[in-house]
């Protein structure tokens, strides 16, 4: 692993973590009315402080898609599910809360298991020349997914709904990250010609706003506790399943490696757990929210 692409990933990671915080800030006071709705994100933008995570992302997507365009997706993937570090480093400084027992198990057991993953797995690149076939049915199974997903979320926002939507958004984000790293080769080979002849960039911009929506969606109707350790948790396994499934990336699959691998990755989803359900992640006030909503979308409210 070169260490470029590794601050290249831990910066894309922090950037993604303080964007998510601020944008989670700013949507869980827009109306309910919105909720699903692309008038969710016009609203949205007239809010400086969703504006500032927006730009942050944008950044954070920036320097992941140079990660990706060095390294494998199955190494990028791992290090950018850190972005709840950088989240909690954020809403402890809002919140004032200390670490405590469960903060630190959580930051160890997730800088843990990405170590331990990608230390045994030992992710090597390959080309995207997989069998057109293979593509298309992980992409479908993978946005099938979604749309069940968000379809099952959109009928009950203030229950298991954001946490429904998180994980749609994050097997798109996945998805997206999958075909950006095909964007950046097309783009090597071939110039802006050869990039802008191909589907992938357009579906990149289908992605990123579809997903974009679905996230503000779950941050406008639940606290980060909920939401962001589900986004954090969807989005690598997505990735790194694209990463083998067709585009050729390589881990070690020896009996030993494959034990490491899994206990890795087991060990990044408690360890996000731990993290999203820390006191310094922002709780919100569901009945409140639920209250000013119904207040935005009554009629008889002045």
């Amino acid at each position: 692993m070169s260490v470029s692409v590794l601050a290249l990933a831990l910066g894309a990671a922090c950037c993604l973590g303080f964007g998510f915080v601020l944008q989670q800030n700013a949507a869980q006071r827009a109306p309910l009315g919105d909720f699903l709705s692309f008038r969710l994100l016009i609203d949205l933008v007239k809010v400086r402080r969703w504006l500032g995570g927006i730009a942050l992302m944008v950044a954070g997507t920036g320097l992941g898609a140079a990660a990706l365009g060095r390294g494998e997706l199955s190494l990028v993937e791992p290090l950018l599910a850190t972005n709840l570090l950088f989240a909690l480093a954020l809403s402890r400084r809002q919140t004032r809360q200390p670490l405590g027992r469960q903060g630190w198990s959580g930051l160890l057991l997730l800088a843990g298991g990405v170590t331990a993953f990608i230390v045994a797995g030992r992710p090597e690149g390959g080309t995207a020349t997989a069998d057109p076939l293979r593509q298309w049915l992980i992409i479908g199974i993978m946005t099938g997914l979604a749309l069940l997903l968000t379809a099952r979320g959109k009928r009950s926002p203030m229950g298991s709904g954001p946490v429904l939507l998180a994980l749609a958004a994050g097997l798109l984000y996945g998805v997206q990250d999958a075909l950006t790293r095909v964007s950046g080769q097309r783009f090597s080979d071939g110039g802006f010609a050869g990039l802008m002849t191909g589907w992938q960039p357009y579906a990149v911009l289908v992605l990123g706003v579809t997903g974009l929506l679905l996230v503000q969606s779950a941050f406008e109707t639940a606290s980060l506790r909920k939401s962001l350790p589900a986004l954090t948790a969807a989005q690598p396994l997505a990735g790194i399943v694209c990463g083998v499934g067709f585009l050729g990336d390589r881990l070690r699959t020896d009996a030993a490696a494959l034990g490491w691998e899994a206990g890795g990755l087991l060990a990044v989803f408690a360890g996000i757990v731990l993290l999203g359900l820390h006191p310094a992640m922002p709780a919100g006030a569901a009945g409140e929210r639920a209250r000013a909503g119904s207040a935005a979308v009554s009629p008889a409210s002045p």
